[in-house]
């Protein structure tokens, strides 16, 4: 046997695959099983990866800390890359890369290794974090090895390539979708997806229903935030609630996904400079963030918001590049977390058809004063001090209004 080498392995198409081709190659695969809250049969898993022929298996429950230390500081900055992708596989990433680097500690390994393609973002991702986080670690990454690469063109010849070896996987060559599924999002690229003028069917969907096929009913719910964390979610028609991070994803993604909320289609830059076309649903993430992003409104200083607002971009590219684990991130997430200290309050929403509303907001920490914006009171504010407010403000339009006169 080879060297110890720890695989992250999901149970897909992909790492199935190169479990097989890694043992075959005279490894000594130890297969690590990241749990951030996908639904999967995990003694499946770890029974079809000792029959590829892993020398033994590891499951890492880390939902708590995927939600707690990675989504909910995304939720703080209000990150979306590219105005759309609320960055589900790039937060899971990090996290698992973690996990797995812990565990190759205890284990006594060095040799790291992961599935991800030569032409995607999550080699970047995986890699960045073990040399962060294990910078002497070595790395086996089989897209970019020449002898796999001869031997797999893609995802249809791993495809015959598990049905020659009698390996199990959900890929078709009808439906050769790559997925990744998480607490926060299932992710669908490849296969139809491939033509970017090509609509998904709606059978390819496992968190969210179809918004015209939703109930013809709202459901009325409210999110809890202290201090920018979520810490309830409620059903104000059936009084059911949640609370804690991992039960309260869960919870808004069932009402969300019902309703047929969260479903984004889009074409992204992909670190590497390719552009992709990726399909997400992210139902509870959703709610989250149009939530979050509310109470803000009603909670932070207005200079703070806008500073924070020019920090998102940047924030959301360092995560979706795959540099969680580095000093810029740690210097813009210190000034987030300051941010969020005055951000509790309760947002009421409705959801409906595709759909999450926001009709109301309540803080104790509130900035909004009701006498000060009324329109049948003068609260306290003299608008007399408006007109020299305007003219200072003019002084410079009005120059260069001149000048151009001239």
């Amino acid at each position: 046997m080879g060297e110890k080498v720890v695989l992250a392995y999901s149970g897909g198409l992909d790492t199935s695959v190169i479990l097989k081709w890694l043992c075959s190659s005279g490894h000594d695969v130890t297969a690590y099983i990241a749990d951030v809250g996908q639904a999967q049969d995990f003694s499946a898993a770890r029974e079809k990866a000792l029959a590829i022929g892993a020398s033994s298996v590891f499951v890492d429950d880390l939902k708590e800390e995927f939600v707690g230390n990675y989504v909910f500081k995304a939720l703080k900055a209000n990150c979306m890359y590219e105005g759309s992708y609320l960055l589900g596989t790039s937060l899971a990433r990090p996290v698992i890369a973690k996990g797995q680097v812990e565990f190759a500690r205890k284990e006594g390994a060095n040799v790291l290794a992961h599935g991800a393609t030569g032409k995607g973002n999550d080699q970047v991702r995986f890699e960045l974090a073990y040399l962060s986080l294990m910078p002497g670690a070595e790395i086996i990454s089989p897209w970019k090895d020449a002898k796999f690469l001869e031997a797999f063109n893609g995802r249809s010849d791993m495809i015959k390539y598990a049905e020659k070896h009698g390996i199990p996987v959900q890929a078709t060559v009808q439906k050769p979708y790559s997925t990744d599924e998480n607490l926060m999002h299932t992710s669908y690229e490849s296969g139809i997806l491939e033509d970017a003028g090509a609509a998904p069917g709606n059978d390819m969907f496992v968190k969210t229903a179809s918004p015209q096929k939703a109930p013809d009913k709202e459901e009325k719910i409210s999110v809890e935030f202290k201090t920018g964390i979520p810490v309830k979610a409620a059903n104000l028609g059936s009084g059911s609630l949640a609370q804690g991070g991992v039960q309260i994803m869960e919870f808004l993604n069932s009402l969300g996904g019902a309703c047929g909320i969260g479903r984004v289609d889009m074409v992204e830059n992909r670190f590497v400079g390719i552009k992709s076309r990726g399909v997400y649903e992210s139902p509870g993430a959703a709610i989250l963030w149009k939530a979050h992003r509310d109470i803000e409104g009603l909670t932070l200083d207005r200079e703070v918001s806008h500073l924070k607002d020019t920090l998102m971009p940047k924030i959301s590219e360092l995560i979706y590049n795959g540099f969680w684990f580095s000093p810029e991130m740690d210097f813009l997430m210190s000034a987030v977390e300051q941010s969020q200290k005055h951000v509790t309050g309760e947002v009421f929403m409705t959801l409906y058809k595709g759909n999450a509303i926001v009709t109301g907001r309540k803080s104790k920490e509130a900035l909004y004063s009701p006498l000060l914006s009324s329109m049948d009171s003068h609260g306290g504010f003299n608008q007399q001090d408006s007109k020299g407010f305007i003219r200072v403000n003019a002084v410079r339009l009005q120059a260069s209004a001149k000048r151009d006169l001239q």
